[in-house]
């Protein structure tokens, strides 16, 4: 029999190792010549950085980048010598989580860190870059990033702009003859999991901006600076941005990606699964065994659970979701393509016992389940 473990973590819980580790001990324990493969998977969110190191072996390496506002921090991305690939965080250097709430405020953050990052990268000689651009304090459209890679913007005047959200609107024209040189041989891969046009009410402002400190007016003002910066990003690239989707994404970092990077913008979770190689991986196992803090409608739109099972499914392998806690409403497990379901809260006296408990908890309910189909 052949097993596949592709949990995501149990957030402030277990991680996805720490899962396949408990799960596997099980089984081994009642069946131990199952052949068990452990591929555990993130979406893009927090702890993707520590699963795509298990597949990439990489080392993390520190420098000295501007924060969202323009304060010198130390950040962090991974990069695989081996592989020549680089996985950078945007949240690392240009993060809502580097900030306090009293402190957000997107008209006047950055992703000029990120840009350093990305420069750092190409300069250890990475062919092929992964950014996630989750989490972010900014609605500057990627200027900054762009900046640090040699992209020039520039206002009416040709004087060079400030790269800011509240400056958007005052660029003119895009200067592009000094822009690093090795970004043409590099390919970008961004893990983008939402589809928002640039500007509009679904826009990058009307949608993220409040979340991030903007005000009622700073929206207004930022949206049409997302709309008038349009049309140099049109000229420049010979585009529409608005048929981007994702292009709103971070604040405006999906099309900044995209147009300056030449990136290719994809779920979090499919770009996890195409390193860890999945596809081929799962090829001829029984069970595929998945699971997260929280089974619920929301785990259809995107989160790791779905992309096991648009897999699962096309391979025709049956899939048990062990999670924290499950909450479908009215729908049920195999309304999805889930031949088996089971919590930790099933076990644990209450919800706090049974995230501080959860492992003991998923070894028990591991046990139920080898004891019905092992």
């Amino acid at each position: 029999m052949k097993i596949i473990l592709a949990p995501d973590k149990f957030k402030n819980s277990l991680t996805g190792l720490e899962f396949c580790s408990i799960v596997e001990k099980v089984i081994l324990d009642k069946s131990p010549n199952t052949k068990i493969l452990k591929l555990p998977l993130a979406d893009g969110g927090d702890g993707t950085l520590d699963i795509i190191n298990y597949y990439l072996k990489g080392n993390l390496i520190y420098l000295e980048v501007n924060n969202p506002f323009f304060q010198t921090i130390k950040a962090s991305y991974l990069y695989a010598k081996a592989s020549k690939t680089a996985f950078i965080e945007m949240a690392e250097a240009s993060g809502v989580k580097l900030l306090k709430a009293e402190q957000l405020d997107c008209k006047n953050t950055t992703t000029l860190g990120t840009g350093e990052m990305i420069v750092d990268a190409l300069q250890k000689g990475a062919k092929t870059i992964i950014i996630g651009i989750g989490g972010s304090a900014t609605n500057d459209c990627g200027i900054g990033m762009a900046t640090a890679l040699g992209y020039r913007f520039l206002d009416k005047k040709n004087k060079v702009v400030k790269p800011i959200g509240a400056n958007l609107s005052d660029i003119k024209s895009i200067d592009t003859t000094n822009v690093h040189p090795e970004l043409n041989n590099v390919h970008f891969k961004i893990a983008c999991d939402v589809t928002n046009p640039l500007f509009g009410k679904n826009g990058a402002a009307y949608v993220y901006g409040a979340q991030k400190g903007a005000s009622k007016e700073d929206i207004v003002m930022l949206n049409k600076g997302l709309q008038d910066f349009s049309k140099a990003l049109n000229k420049t690239f010979t585009i529409d941005v608005q048929t981007i989707k994702g292009a709103g994404a971070a604040g405006g970092m999906g099309i900044a990606t995209h147009l300056f990077l030449n990136g290719t913008l994809e779920p979090g979770i499919q770009l996890v699964k195409k390193i860890a190689n999945f596809d081929t991986q799962i090829e001829g196992a029984d069970w595929i065994i998945t699971g997260e803090g929280k089974l619920d409608t929301q785990t259809m739109s995107g989160k790791t659970i779905q992309g096991v099972l648009t897999s699962a499914i096309a391979k025709k392998i049956k899939t048990a979701a062990f999670c924290g806690a499950i909450d479908l409403e009215e729908k049920h497990p195999e309304e999805f393509g889930i031949q088996y379901t089971d919590a930790t809260i099933n076990y644990a006296k209450n919800l706090n016992d049974s995230i501080k408990n959860s492992g003991k908890y998923l070894s028990l309910l591991s046990k139920k389940f080898v004891l019905k189909h092992l």
